[in-house]
C-alpha cells in the first residue's frame, strides 16, 4: 500500500519531476498515515480511483443509500457515459501539417534530372534551400545507416548528420551494405504492376469465376443456387482421401442443409460450371502444359497447418503492425498473423491496405486475416492471394463487432448469415493452396451462444482450424471471457483443432486455458489485450514465470520499436511521425501494466482497474500514466519534440474496465 496516491498526487509527482531514471525515493512513497485517510476518504468519495471506476462504485452502492442521495449527480450524464468504441473524427495529423516545405523524390534518389512530375512538380529541388528550412536532426545515429550501411533518405532523414559528408552527399558504407545485397527483409509488397491490374479490372480471376459462375446456375426446384457450391469438382476428387479429417462432411448427404430446414440438392453437388474443354480453348497459355496447370489440388494434399500448443499472435488492428510483430517474435510468439485486410480494398489495389499483408522475415509461421461480407468478393480476393504473396494461412474475421463492419454484413454479422458464410468458406477453401482458418465468437447476443451450432458445420465446409473468442459480439471485449463454453466447443470441433482466445494475462491463465483442451491459445486482443500491454507475455508463458521487468528494460523494448518503425516506414520527417503515431497508439495500451513488483496478490487480471500508484522510479510512474500528454512526453524522449500544434487521440475509447 506505501505505493498507493491519489490522482493529484499522482500528477503533481510527474510535472515536479522533469528527467526520467531517477528514483522515486520519498516522493513515491506515500506514508503510512496518508494511506490510512486516503482509505477513510475512498469510502465517501472515491477521489484515488479514476472516474469510471468511482462510477461504478456509486452505481453499486451497498445499501442503495448512494443512488438515492445522488439524484443530482444523476443529472450529469456526461460523468456516468461509459466510453465505448473507437474516436471517431480523430484530429488527422498529414505530412504537410509538420513539413511544408518537402523534397523532390528525385533529388533524394540521386536522379534530379528525371523528376517524375517535370515542370508540374511542387517539390523542392535546390537541397540548400531545403536544408536551410529542415528542423535539427533527432539524434547523433541513423537506425538504417547503422543496419544495412546506407539511408535511403539521405538529406531527408532526421538522423542525417550521422551518414553526410561534404556537399551533402550520402555516405554508404559499402562494406556492410554488400552483406545486404539481394536480400529480402519485407515480402508481400505491392508492385505497380499488380497495382495497375487492379486498378484497371484486368486481373484475371480464373478459380474463383469457375466458383462464382456456379454459385449463380440456376436449379431445376427454383431454390437458391450453388448453396453447398465449392464441393462440385472439389467432392469428388477429395473422395480419395482416406484421412478422417480430410473427409469430414464430404458424404452426399449435407447436414447443413437439413438443420435449416431446406431439402437437399443433389445438384448443387454436380459439376458447376462450363464444360472445361470451352474455358480451356479460350485461355492462352505460355509454355509448356504441366500436370500442375491442369489436376486441381487435393484437399488432403495441401500444406497442413501445424500449429497445435503453439503460442498465436492475434491480428490486432491498428497496433498489430509489423514492428510490433517483430517484438512479440523477439519475445517468443510463434505465429504471427497480419492486420485485419478489407478485401474490396485489396481489389482495388489500395497500397494502405495491401501494407498490412507485409510480412517481416524473421515470421516463420505467418498469415492474413480478411475481412468481407460476399462470397464473391472474399473469393477472389483469396485467389489474388494465393497469387502473389507468401502466406501460410488465410484466417477469416467472423469475430469483428464494430458497426461498421457489422451492419455491412460483415464481421460477426456472417454468424446470421449461414448461406453466405457457407459460400465464403467454401469458396475461398477452393481456390487456397494453404489452410483456411475462420475466427468467431461466442455470439451475436450476450446470453445467446450459437458457437457450438457453427463449429461443426465450419469444419465441414472445409476449414482447416477455428479460433474461438470467449465473449459476444455485445459483449464486446467486456466481462470475462466464457471459458467453459470455449472447452464445450473444442469438444464438438474435434478433430479439426479449436484455438481458444480471451483474458490471457500470466502463464497462469495460458495453463488454465489450455487444461481446456483447446488446441493453443491466441494472446492480445483488441480490448482488452494481453501482448499489447505485455509483450513479454510469451516468454513468461514458455518460461512459466512472472516477469518483474524494470522501467528500463520497458523503456528498451519501446527503443526497440522505434527502431523497427524507423526502418519499415522510414527515417524522414513522415516515417518519424508515423513511427510516433503507432508508438502513441501502443502506449495507450502498455500504460494498463501494473508492475509485478506493486502488486499485493498475483496475477494481474486484466479487467482489474488500479488505483493511482507511485511507481518505484519516475520511468515507472510516467509509464502508468493514462493521460495523453505523458504518453507524447514518452514519445519525446525516443523521438525528439513532436511539431509545432501536435495533437493525439487514441483510436480506440477505455472500454476494457466493467
Amino acid at each position: 500500500r506505501r505505493f498507493l496516491a491519489s490522482k493529484e498526487q499522482f500528477h503533481a509527482y510527474l510535472r515536479a519531476r522533469g528527467e526520467p531514471g531517477g528514483q522515486a525515493g520519498g516522493g513515491g512513497k506515500v506514508e503510512e498515515e496518508e494511506v490510512e485517510e486516503k482509505e477513510e476518504e475512498e469510502v465517501g468519495s472515491c477521489q484515488s480511483e479514476p472516474p469510471a471506476k468511482r462510477v461504478k462504485s456509486e452505481d453499486l452502492g451497498q445499501d442503495g443509500e448512494r443512488r438515492e442521495d445522488a439524484g443530482a449527480e444523476e443529472k450529469e450524464p456526461v460523468e456516468r457515459k461509459r466510453a465505448r468504441g473507437q474516436n471517431k473524427s480523430r484530429p488527422c495529423m498529414k505530412p504537410n501539417h509538420y513539413e511544408q516545405s518537402r523534397l523532390c523524390p528525385s533529388v533524394t534518389q540521386g536522379c534530379a534530372e528525371k523528376c517524375y512530375f517535370g515542370p508540374r512538380c511542387r517539390f523542392l529541388h535546390d537541397v540548400g534551400e531545403y536544408m536551410a528550412a529542415k528542423p535539427a536532426d533527432l539524434g547523433h545515429s541513423c537506425v538504417l545507416f547503422d543496419t544495412f550501411g546506407k539511408c535511403i533518405y539521405g538529406v531527408t532523414c532526421r538522423f542525417a548528420q550521422a551518414h553526410l559528408g561534404n556537399g551533402y552527399q550520402n555516405i554508404i558504407n559499402t562494406d556492410l551494405a554488400k552483406q545486404w545485397e539481394g536480400k529480402s527483409l519485407v515480402r508481400n509488397n505491392l508492385s505497380k504492376d499488380l497495382q495497375h491490374q487492379l486498378r484497371k479490372r484486368k486481373f484475371i480471376f480464373k478459380k474463383a469465376d469457375e466458383y462464382l459462375r456456379g454459385l449463380a446456375k440456376p436449379h431445376g426446384d427454383g431454390g437458391k443456387g450453388g448453396k453447398a457450391m465449392g464441393r462440385s469438382t472439389e467432392e469428388q476428387e477429395v473422395s480419395n482421401c482416406t484421412t478422417p479429417q480430410e473427409g469430414l462432411g464430404d458424404s452426399p448427404e449435407c447436414p447443413v442443409l437439413l438443420e435449416q430446414g431446406e431439402d437437399p440438392k443433389p445438384d448443387t453437388l454436380q459439376s458447376p460450371g462450363p464444360t472445361g474443354g470451352e474455358e480451356a480453348s479460350s485461355v492462352k497459355t505460355v509454355g509448356l502444359v504441366t500436370d500442375e496447370d491442369i489436376i486441381k489440388l487435393r484437399s488432403c494434399e495441401k500444406k497442413k497447418l501445424e500449429i497445435q500448443g503453439k503460442l498465436y499472435l492475434a491480428p490486432l488492428t491498428t497496433c498489430g503492425n509489423l514492428p510490433f510483430r517483430r517484438i512479440c517474435k523477439r519475445f517468443g510468439a510463434d505465429v504471427t498473423c497480419g492486420e485485419m485486410a478489407v478485401c474490396t480494398n485489396l481489389l482495388q489495389g489500395q497500397s494502405s491496405e495491401w501494407a498490412l499483408l507485409k510480412r517481416h522475415h524473421t515470421e516463420d509461421i505467418f498469415g492474413v486475416q480478411l475481412e468481407g461480407a460476399f462470397p464473391d468478393t472474399m473469393t477472389k480476393c483469396a485467389e489474388l492471394l494465393n497469387q502473389t504473396i507468401e502466406v501460410d494461412f488465410v484466417d477469416i474475421n467472423v469475430g469483428c463487432p464494430i458497426d461498421l463492419v457489422y451492419k455491412k454484413g460483415g464481421g460477426c454479422a456472417l454468424m446470421t448469415r449461414s448461406n453466405k458464410f457457407e459460400q465464403i468458406v467454401r469458396g475461398m477453401n477452393s481456390v487456397l493452396d494453404v489452410p483456411l482458418t475462420v475466427k468467431i465468437r461466442t455470439g451475436v447476443q450476450e446470453k445467446i451462444n450459437v458457437a457450438h451450432k457453427i463449429i461443426p458445420k465450419i469444419r465441414e465446409w472445409g476449414a482447416s482450424m477455428v479460433t474461438l473468442h470467449g465473449r459476444s459480439r455485445e459483449q464486446r471485449y467486456t466481462r470475462g471471457a466464457d471459458w467453459d463454453y470455449i472447452a464445450e466447443c473444442a469438444k464438438i470441433a474435434s478433430p479439426m483443432p479449436l484455438f481458444g482466445n480471451g483474458d490471457i494475462l500470466s502463464y497462469e491463465d495460458a495453463n488454465r486455458a489450455m487444461q481446456m483442451g483447446v488446441s493453443g491459445i491466441m494472446i492480445a486482443r483488441q480490448v482488452p489485450v494481453g501482448a499489447l500491454i505485455k509483450p513479454w507475455l510469451f516468454t513468461e508463458i514458455k518460461e512459466q514465470r512472472h516477469w518483474d521487468i524494470s522501467s528500463s528494460e520497458r523503456f528498451d523494448i519501446l527503443k526497440d520499436f522505434t527502431n523497427y518503425g524507423l526502418e519499415h516506414w522510414g527515417s524522414d520527417t513522415q516515417g518519424v511521425e508515423k513511427t510516433r503515431k503507432f508508438l502513441l497508439e501502443w502506449l495507450s495500451f502498455l500504460c494498463r501494466y501494473i508492475p509485478v513488483g506493486l502488486l499485493e496478490h498475483l496475477p494481474q487480471k486484466i479487467n482489474e482497474r488500479p488505483p493511482y500508484y507511485m511507481g518505484r522510479d519516475y520511468l515507472e510512474t510516467l509509464m502508468a500514466s493514462q493521460n495523453v500528454d505523458d504518453w507524447i512526453k514518452i514519445s519525446e524522449l525516443l523521438l525528439g519534440p513532436v511539431p509545432t500544434s501536435f495533437t493525439f487521440l487514441p483510436k480506440h475509447k477505455a472500454n476494457s474496465y466493467r
